[in-house]
């Protein structure tokens, strides 16, 4: 069993994808995952199970039901975004809650994204041309 580290009376994680921030306030309840205010079941179903990949390997981990309920606020970046950065935030959430290595290491063996924060970010425009890779076209005749 895990003991809890920290008690989660009002702790605040978050995390990003590309533009999006998913931000998650933990308080003590049933379990229960509120997006943007309405209830995950209101989501559609991949995005549903996104946001509870990081309980479910929690359950299946610990064994023991999460007692924490997440109020998640997304902004920027597209709707997939928002949704990957929400499940990393859960997901750091919990580990740091628990303070498991196991937890972490199911969590790595699982899928690294899930505690580790994509680096990868859009390519800046060079000066005097249009894109970041294209190139000004040059006319032979």
């Amino acid at each position: 069993m895990a003991t809890i580290r920290k008690s989660p009376e009002k702790r605040i994680f978050s995390g990003k994808r590309k533009t999006a921030v998913a931000k998650i306030r933990v308080t003590t309840g049933a379990g229960g995952i509120f997006y943007n205010f309405l209830p995950h079941t209101e989501l559609g179903l991949f995005h549903r199970l996104a946001l509870q990949e990081p309980l479910r390997i929690f359950q299946q981990e610990l064994r023991e039901d999460p007692k924490f309920d997440f109020h998640i606020k997304t902004s920027g970046g597209g709707r997939e975004a928002q949704i990957q950065a929400a499940r990393l935030a859960i997901a750091r959430a919990l580990l740091e809650l628990s303070g498991s290595d196991t937890l972490k290491k199911a969590f790595i063996k699982y899928d690294r994204k899930m505690i580790v924060q994509d680096s990868r970010r859009k390519e800046a425009c060079k000066p005097g041309d249009s894109k970041a890779r294209a190139k000004r076209q040059k006319s032979f005749r």
